[in-house]
């Protein structure tokens, strides 16, 4: 019973076998997917995905890379769509320093807009966050963001940025990379991190787990960062399994 709180199923990589993916995830033990939506083009087809599927779910939001292209018209969107019963959260929404595609004050001000829609509706919020650490807390404590809590989406920060986060009421989500060998820090962080506070994700196609790195993620390898966990951690599959999906769906609020 495993939940991938981050995927992108609706991505073009899967143009030729979406279904049969989705199913390797079932047969795998995926039994919850939230699929996220982050632009003009991702949204409706995230919708799509949620309303086919029983066991898959949709978060919407605004990308920080396509911050520039937001409109007043796509936050009244976001906000239509979260009163879907399939709409579990907004995201992903942030900073992201890495990609030049937005400007840093478009960003700024994209990502506030965002916590406050969160705030006034009570939805909880998956955040993206690359090369941009303290101004990505320094918002979240600035708009409040504890009230809501959400996701630092494959989270790549250190212990104390990740202290910061826990306190502010929200969950640190992982994926492939804490199956690389290399990947020191965000093995240390999944090791301390409070069992109630631990997520898992693919953010399928990218960020695949070992033994497939280089080659298209999907969303069932979810049970390789979940195996990688468990291991960390000192715990079954199973028990890591239940762990953070009784977490999900205390977060999303899944029956």
């Amino acid at each position: 019973m495993l939940t991938d709180t981050h995927t992108h199923m609706d991505a073009s990589a899967f143009e030729e076998d979406r279904d049969e993916a989705i199913q390797r995830a079932w047969d795998a033990g995926v039994t919850r997917i939230v699929n996220i939506g982050f632009n003009r083009e991702t949204i409706p087809t995230t919708m799509a995905l949620a309303e086919k599927y029983d066991f898959v779910y949709a978060a919407v939001g605004w990308h920080p890379q396509d911050a520039k292209d937001m409109l007043p018209e796509d936050l009244e969107w976001i906000e239509e769509l979260c009163k879907h019963p399939k709409v579990v959260a907004i995201g992903e929404i942030g900073l992201d320093y890495y990609w030049d595609t937005s400007p840093k004050d478009v960003q700024d001000r994209v990502f506030r807009e965002q916590i406050r829609l969160a705030r006034r509706i009570g939805k909880p919020i998956i955040i993206h966050n690359r090369d941009a650490h303290q101004d990505t807390l320094k918002i979240l404590k600035e708009e409040n963001a504890a009230e809501v809590g959400g996701i630092m989406h494959s989270f790549s920060g250190s212990w104390e940025t990740a202290k910061e986060c826990l306190d502010m009421n929200f969950y640190l989500s992982f994926g492939g990379p804490i199956t690389f060998k290399n990947a020191k820090q965000p093995k240390e962080i999944v090791a301390q991190v409070p069992l109630d506070r631990l997520l898992i994700e693919t953010d399928a196609p990218y960020l695949t787990p070992h033994p497939f790195r280089g080659k298209r993620n999907e969303t069932g390898y979810v049970r390789l960062v979940a195996e990688t966990a468990a291991e960390i951690r000192g715990l079954s599959l199973e028990e890591l399994a239940q762990i953070t999906t009784d977490n999900a769906n205390r977060l999303f609020g899944f029956k």
